[in-house]
């Protein structure tokens, strides 16, 4: 029998490409499963809550997704005015303009059952949970040849690292994103590839496609794995599917991409970080067919790109190196290492989560087949425990002990004050908010940010004491108020540097802006101290 690229052997009954699952795992996974899915849930949940309730999470971005699933669950579009009046895109764009993710369309139920953004933590919670049977299949698949008790003791320890793995902990810590699908998914699609179920395998395929539209670059390189897999077979189904794969998925993001998002209110290359590279991606493959150096140069070019690199892989001894997985994780990491954008480079962000599955189950793959040669498996067994060690120790610090820290589940004084002030603000109204607080008002007013171009709203609720976001300093953010009181608002509340202001008078305040049909959408400058440390955004 041909052996696989990069994955375990099957064992010597079984057909070629298929790995059965361990007989041990067949009869006993329910009650492990149901107690690691468990502990994922309560873990992602808790830090997500303890979010909330430290007044943590912003409106950029749980405001935003807030916002927007509520549209699709009163069956209309995802429509964000905190997105698009801060970002100046003209009336009638969607978030399928910002980004193609149809998907949060099956979230619309949670907002029938509790019409509140913290549904969205929760069902963020339930998305990654779903994921321990999947890592849990995949190891069993990964380990069909390995004695009971090893492959047992295999996917108790993968279900472990992947419920408390420190991406899904970062992400749940920085609030909602869309890449919460992304990560059950990406799993499906690599378990049912490993069981050759590739109608399975097509579905999750287009459902990531319809998450993030670069997702389909991720698509088109497991398409690649396929095809190397099923090289030299008689699984005429795998290379179809991964041909299939790999062409369709690089044309389903760039049909998202150049039409798509436009048709929904989105700008072309509004996303585009690569300046370095090139104008547009055509003028890049022009300019690095001239000079391949240029990728180097721009991978290359700060100090933190090599130092994520090195973290991803590091946490994981390596291995995912060692499998044709890994090259799944290529176009993502790409995205992040070549582009210009500071908040792409550190790990504080939900970027990581894309990864998790892939680097976990190449990791997997590598030290089931090192299981499986009686020669290795000693060998196998030290790197399993290194990488589990190493993975579950970096998770300490990035989200596990904050959980035991009871000042982490409370606001400080200039957050509570925010959460006071929001209460007097009557439902309905039109809002101008701090970032902070805007996740607390969406659910019932009318609410935009309070950032660089005032709005005219019936109340602004913002801080002068403590920089927050899109704001450069907080003087800034004061000189806002100065201005406000000296044009038609008197200040109706204020404690701990926080004000809550109501427009009085009909007094044109300079700068007054409103995006209309001609508005040119706008990035956010980033501040001169982000992209400097690994570990905070």
């Amino acid at each position: 029998m041909t052996t696989q690229t990069a994955s375990a052997p099957s064992p010597p009954t079984a057909a070629p490409g298929v790995r059965k699952p361990s007989p041990a795992l067949v009869r006993t996974p329910a009650r492990r499963t149901a107690l690691l899915g468990l502990l994922c849930f309560a873990v992602m949940c808790a830090i997500g809550m303890q979010g909330w309730t430290s007044v943590s999470l912003g409106g950029f971005d749980l405001g935003i997704f807030d916002q927007g699933v509520r549209g699709y669950a009163h069956f209309g579009l995802p429509v964000s005015s905190l997105k698009s009046y801060h970002h100046e895109f003209p009336p009638g764009f969607s978030l399928l303009g910002d980004h193609f993710s149809p998907v949060l369309a099956l979230l619309a139920p949670l907002y029938w059952i509790w019409d509140d953004p913290r549904s969205l933590i929760i069902g963020q919670a339930l998305l990654f949970a779903v994921g321990v049977p999947l890592i849990r299949r995949i190891t069993a698949h990964c380990f069909a040849a390995a004695e009971p008790k090893a492959a047992r003791r295999a996917a108790d320890l993968a279900g472990l690292v992947y419920a408390l793995g420190w991406p899904l902990l970062v992400a749940s810590r920085v609030g909602f994103h869309e890449v919460a699908f992304a990560v059950p998914l990406t799993l499906l699609m690599l378990e049912r590839g490993l069981a050759r179920k590739y109608g399975t395998v097509v579905l999750s395929a287009v459902l990531l496609c319809c998450t993030k539209e670069d997702l389909g670059l991720m698509v088109g390189a497991y398409g690649l794995v396929l095809l190397l897999r099923t090289r030299g077979t008689d699984d005429r189904a795998g290379r179809r599917t991964g041909l299939g794969l790999l062409l369709g998925g690089p044309l389903a993001a760039a049909v998202a991409i150049k039409w798509l998002i436009p048709a929904m209110g989105g700008e072309p290359g509004y996303y585009w970080n690569y300046a370095k590279l090139g104008s547009d991606g055509g003028d890049a493959v022009r300019h690095l067919l001239h000079d391949p150096l240029l990728l180097v140069q721009a991978a290359l070019d700060q100090p933190l790109k090599p130092l994520l690199l090195l973290w991803l892989f590091g946490t994981m001894c390596l291995l995912p190196l060692r499998s044709a997985t890994v090259l799944c994780a290529l176009p993502l990491l790409a995205e992040r290492i070549l582009s210009s954008n500071p908040n792409h480079w550190s790990i504080a962000r939900h970027y990581d989560s894309m990864l998790w599955p892939i680097l976990l189950t190449a990791a997997i793959e590598v030290l089931g087949r090192l299981t499986a040669a009686e020669r290795t498996a000693r060998r196998a067994r030290t790197l399993g425990l290194a990488t589990a060690g190493c993975a579950l120790v970096a998770a300490v610090p990035l989200g596990l002990a904050q959980l035991a820290v009871p000042s982490s589940w409370q606001p400080k004084p200039s957050e509570a004050a925010l959460v006071r002030a929001a209460a007097l603000i009557p439902d309905g109204a039109s809002v101008e908010a701090d970032n902070q607080i805007a996740p607390r008002l969406t659910a019932r007013t009318d609410v935009v940010l309070v950032d660089g171009t005032p709005r005219g709203r019936e109340y602004v609720l913002t801080r002068s004491n403590k920089r927050s976001f899109p704001f450069a300093t907080d003087t800034q953010q004061a000189e806002r108020i100065q201005l406000l009181l000296d044009h038609g608002y008197r200040q109706i509340w204020s404690e701990d540097g926080v004000s809550l202001l109501h427009r009085e008078s009909t007094a044109t305040i300079p700068g007054e802006h409103v995006p209309g049909p001609d508005s040119k959408p706008t990035q956010d400058l980033v501040p001169s101290d982000v992209g400097h440390n690994l570990f905070r955004g």
